[in-house]
């Protein structure tokens, strides 16, 4: 994104988060946050994020949040009271945080991160006393000196999350963060979402990724990175990850989707996984 404006396509993820509160039950991702915060300003978005062409993204927006979730809660109950969400944008897991020992660094653009409090307080919706906004401007200053700013603690573990963010980074940006969480202490973590090369792409699925980059790239951010797994998991070891997963659209499915009387399940035409990886 650019330095300076608030993202775009942070709105849009939010809008499809909280399509999902309304379209679909059972819910797999319980976010009693995000129709409240969106407000009532985007009815006509809230329209088609929840047509039928439209649920695909819909469904992979709360599945990944879902996921990324499950995995911090696996990391509190393991002891780690640090999470870390790289690219915040308009992600409410802050403001429904079931831990109450757990302290939240949002770490964004500080134009995107003035807009969401702006809508926070627009909305009623409460800062919590365990969040720390960490506003920070990548050229400026890097994330382990925004961090260590903000009060994080650089001697334990932590978990972070990095939804939606990564295909729109340089290489050196990326490997950049990586390297600043692979060097924290051992229980670290990070879940992310990362695109395929479009070159790699079947017909089908390279027509999903067409679409969706050209409304990304409309938006002003478009997409710059991607990985095929093999070549993540390289990076991933590079950096000091131990232990890692990768999965599929198919695998989200068999966590998330299974028995649905609805019968919503993601579609097989996958442009990209998750990733978890430990230090």
């Amino acid at each position: 994104m650019q330095t300076g404006r608030a993202s775009r396509t942070a709105l849009r993820v939010a809008i499809r988060r909280a399509a999902h509160q309304t379209a679909d039950r059972p819910l797999v991702l319980d976010d009693p946050i995000a129709v409240r915060l969106i407000g009532p300003g985007f009815d006509r978005d809230m329209e088609r994020a929840m047509h039928k062409v439209a649920r695909d993204f819909r469904l992979f927006m709360a599945a990944r949040s879902r996921y990324a979730e499950d995995r911090l809660a696996a990391a509190v109950a393991a002891g780690v009271t640090q999470y870390v969400v790289l690219g915040a944008g308009l992600d409410t897991f802050a403001y429904r945080n079931p831990f109450p020992s757990l302290r939240v660094f949002e770490v964004d653009f500080p134009a995107t991160q003035q807009w969401k409090r702006e809508m926070l307080t627009e909305a009623a919706i409460a800062f919590p006393a365990n969040l720390t906004f960490v506003p920070l401007d990548f050229e400026h200053k890097t994330l382990a000196e925004g961090l260590a700013e903000a009060g994080f603690d650089s001697s334990v573990p932590a978990f972070f999350g990095w939804l939606g963010v990564v295909p729109y980074l340089t290489l050196d940006a990326f490997r950049s963060t990586l390297a600043t969480i692979g060097r924290l202490p051992a229980g670290t973590a990070v879940s992310f979402d990362y695109a395929f090369s479009p070159d790699t792409l079947s017909p089908k699925r390279r027509l999903v990724f067409d679409t969706l980059a050209k409304r990304v790239e409309a938006a002003g951010e478009p997409f710059r990175l991607f990985f095929a797994p093999a070549d993540m998991e390289n990076e991933l070891r590079r950096a000091g990850f131990k232990r890692l997963e990768q999965v599929s659209p198919e695998r989200l499915n068999e966590l998330y989707f299974n028995d649905r009387a609805d019968g919503l399940k993601l579609s097989p035409v996958r442009i990209g996984m998750l990733a978890t990886a430990w230090v």
